[in-house]
């Protein structure tokens, strides 16, 4: 089982040998993001771009890990579509195996986007407060919440037939889960109604989250309501990818 898991894990990853596109989204675009927004917006929104930096890198941080789990929606869809499942199977490879593979494999590259993104803000100029244990423990959190929303992103890869309709799938679940967040502005700023729908946001806890652990700041009831959401988000997905995945063979 750990040996098959293994191999379907480093099958998807060769992938990003021939796909350079691939990489670039995983590593390159969560740093033009950051650099843009910092650059852009941080006069208006913190007054300068490098308290804007201290503000928003930890929000990048945790947008970045979910655009990268959009990739198992696709993958997953796109081996369905390509006969690749069909072909695991006849050889008795467990479901559990071809999802549990994909998703390791984007909990790789999730680590390595994550880790380049904090480098970059490192030498951009933000100042860990946290310490390095705040640090480790952020990133770590951010990378864990990255890994659960690959789960709900394999339920619509196996929900949606067409590739195409699972991209507009996903940026339509994605976009308004990290915009309607704290990741680029504090909730204290907008409308009323705008502020109840982000504290429901199961974003904003683990962005709240991660920033007090990099700015050395309290946690307070983030740190709960995000491992609550975490579960949630595992107890709901599970079972739908598993029932889908049957339906789908």
């Amino acid at each position: 089982m750990i040996r098959r898991l293994g191999v379907i894990t480093r099958r998807n990853l060769l992938h990003l040998r021939a796909d350079r596109e691939q990489l670039i989204a995983m590593l390159i675009q969560p740093v033009v993001f950051l650099v843009l927004f910092v650059s852009v917006f941080g006069g208006a929104v913190a007054g300068s771009s490098q308290r804007y930096l201290q503000f928003s890198l930890p929000g990048m941080l945790v947008q970045a890990v979910v655009f990268t789990g959009m990739q198992t929606a696709i993958g997953l869809n796109a081996d369905f579509r390509g006969g690749i499942v069909d072909r695991f199977r006849s050889l008795r490879v467990p479901p559990a195996v071809l999802v549990g593979g994909r998703v390791l494999a984007d909990a790789v590259r999730i680590t390595a986007g994550a880790t380049v993104l904090v480098g970059v803000g490192a030498v951009l100029g933000f100042r860990f407060a946290g310490g390095p244990a705040g640090t480790v423990a952020a990133v770590l959190l951010a990378i864990l919440f990255g890994v659960v929303m690959c789960w709900p992103m394999a339920v619509v890869g196996l929900a949606v037939r067409d590739l195409e309709s699972v991209q507009i799938v996903v940026f339509l679940v994605v976009l308004p889960l990290t915009f309607a967040s704290s990741i680029f502005a504090p909730a204290d700023s907008m409308p009323d109604w705008m502020r109840v729908v982000v504290g429901l946001n199961p974003v904003t806890s683990v962005v709240d989250t991660v920033r007090a652990l990099m700015l050395g700041e309290p946690v307070g009831s983030s740190l709960a309501l995000c491992v609550g959401w975490l579960a949630v988000v595992m107890a709901v997905s599970i079972p739908l990818v598993a029932v889908l995945f049957r339906r789908r063979c």
